[in-house]
């Protein structure tokens, strides 16, 4: 693999499991996208600042086409989730952030309020996690959360992520006050607990 042209790293068109989809996004998904964004933001708020900037399906559109530009010139590798069974979309998932040289990526997602307590998060981290360790050659994939967001800890905890550390007053919440961070990470000696 060259991390000289990351532009010509091979990467799937899609990835499958029994339950789920993850690919790319395209401007038809723009909808879909915001009805999701729409229904969620109680849900989101607290955790993603962006939730209250996004107020229009051209907000969608714009931000489906940034995603497909980044993940042409493989600067981050968002996909959509979406369900098999009539090809609902239930949130994201994304290798942010990508260090070719080290083979070191951040891992973020998020999920439609009405498709939380399926596993949908834990089987789409696993899916991207899989793909990272497989045909990337990750070495080191980092997942960061609020440490007051219990629902991310425990999909880190799922998937087998290791808690390196709790960082102090590490950002600015979307409320404005500092909160904690967790660091939790995954190298090609640990054991993922990935059940897809």
């Amino acid at each position: 693999m060259t991390t000289r042209h990351p532009t010509l790293i091979t990467l799937p068109d899609e990835l499958r499991s029994p339950r789920l989809v993850l690919r790319p996004y395209c401007a038809t998904d723009a909808g879909q996208i915001f009805v999701a964004v729409d229904e969620s933001r109680t849900h989101l708020r607290p955790w993603m600042a962006w939730v209250d900037s996004h107020t229009s399906v051209d907000d969608s559109r714009d931000w489906c086409a940034r995603c497909a530009a980044n993940w042409l010139l493989r600067a981050d590798l968002t996909v959509g989730i979406f369900a098999v069974a009539g090809g609902r979309y239930l949130g994201c998932v994304s290798l942010h952030d990508p260090d070719w040289e080290l083979r070191a990526f951040g891992i973020g997602y998020w999920l439609r309020a009405s498709a939380i307590g399926r596993g949908y998060a834990t089987e789409a981290v696993c899916m991207l996690v899989d793909l990272a360790f497989g045909s990337l050659a990750a070495r080191r994939v980092e997942l960061r959360c609020d440490a007051r967001n219990g629902p991310s800890r425990q999909v880190a905890e799922r998937v087998g992520f290791v808690l390196e550390g709790q960082l102090r007053n590490a950002f600015l919440a979307p409320d404005g006050q500092p909160a904690d961070e967790l660091v939790f990470a995954l190298t090609p000696d640990d054991a993922r607990l990935c059940p897809v």
